[in-house]
This record gives structure tokens, C-alpha cells and sequence, in this order.
């Protein structure tokens, strides 16, 4: 699975369950140990000080920076928090295109994105054997979940490249924006 996959998926499961994937946790190598069950014969030696460590960079670090990005260099927290059901369409549709400008040029910034398959939406086209984590079958898959090919609907994204600067030290990586005070 690709960093910037893992950032996302990382991102939206804690932010909508509050619990990172175990398929994640997992490709980070950050299952959970399974509790210390020494038989009651054998004394364990008494524990050592540990020295107060570092806060290390988080599975969700990336996705939340990357998040951070977007409402900096294009407000886009606020545009979804926002109620927008009393404006019209076209005060909507002039928003989003400013968004969606500001947006991909953040992204361009620090992704290089490329299609998983490239090819033509709507057109034939044939899976590789090794393809289940790039790609999901809609429709009428078959029962082992296999199938030779199918009618392209998405070209899904994968990054070839990410760039995100450092986080500062002493930022949190969980302050997305910080709150705006104006001293009169």
C-alpha cells in the first residue's frame, strides 16, 4: 500500500471511527504487542527508567498535514464545515471553482499523482492477477473475486511521489489549522 494510501485511509478512519485499520496498522508494523503472559514460576527482572522519549511522527501525520495544506493554501475545512444550503448554485459553483484552483495547485505542490490503470473510462479492460489492492470490482463480481476484466469506471489515483515539508518542532500534528486571533 502506498504512503499516501495510507495516509488517507489512515486519515478518514480516525476521523470518522476513531480507530486506525488493523489492515494499516498492520503494513506500518504497528500491531498491538500482545500482553507480557510469563508463568507464575518465572520473576520478571523489575523495569528499568525508560528516558522520556521524543513524540515520533504518526501513521495520521502525513494525512493531517496534508489536510492542513488544504485549508491553509485553499480554505477547504471551511468551505465543508460551512452550511452552504442558503446560498444558490451559483454562489456555490463560484466558490468550488475557486476551491477546486487553489486545491489541485496545493496538491501539485506536494503529490505527483498518477492513474492506477490508464486507461479510458467506459472501455474494456483487462486486471492483472496481482491487482486486488489497486483495484475493486463492482457489479457482478464473481464468488472468489476474481474476475479477467471489466468496464473501466475509475481510473483511481495512486501518488508516484510525496513532498511534504517538515512539521515544525514543538507543532502539533493535530492542530490542522490553528484558530485566528486579531489583537486590537
Amino acid at each position: 500500500m502506498s504512503r499516501i494510501g495510507l495516509a488517507f485511509r489512515s486519515f478518514f478512519a480516525i476521523l470518522f471511527t476513531g480507530k486506525l485499520p488493523g489492515e494499516v496498522a498492520q503494513a506500518l508494523g504497528l500491531n498491538q504487542a500482545q500482553p507480557n503472559q510469563a508463568k507464575p514460576s518465572q520473576a520478571k527482572p523489575p523495569a528499568a527508567a525508560k528516558p522520556a522519549s521524543v513524540p515520533q511522527a504518526g501513521p495520521s501525520d502525513g494525512a493531517l498535514q496534508m489536510l492542513g495544506i488544504l485549508q491553509r493554501d485553499a480554505r477547504l475545512i471551511d468551505f465543508l464545515m460551512e452550511d452552504i444550503s442558503a446560498y444558490s448554485d451559483d454562489q456555490v459553483g463560484a466558490a468550488v471553482r475557486n476551491l477546486h484552483d487553489q486545491s489541485r495547485e496545493a496538491l501539485n505542490r506536494y503529490l505527483r499523482l498518477a492513474p492506477v490503470i490508464d486507461g479510458v473510462e467506459g472501455t474494456f479492460t483487462k486486471i492483472e492477477a496481482n491487482a486486488q489492492a489497486t483495484v475493486k470490482l463492482l457489479g457482478n463480481v464473481p464468488a472468489s473475486g476474481k474476475a479477467p476484466g471489466g468496464l473501466l469506471r475509475h481510473k483511481g489515483w495512486r501518488a508516484e511521489k510525496i513532498d511534504l515539508p517538515p512539521i515544525a518542532p514543538g507543532a502539533s500534528a493535530t492542530v490542522i489549522a490553528p484558530a485566528e486571533v486579531e489583537v486590537e
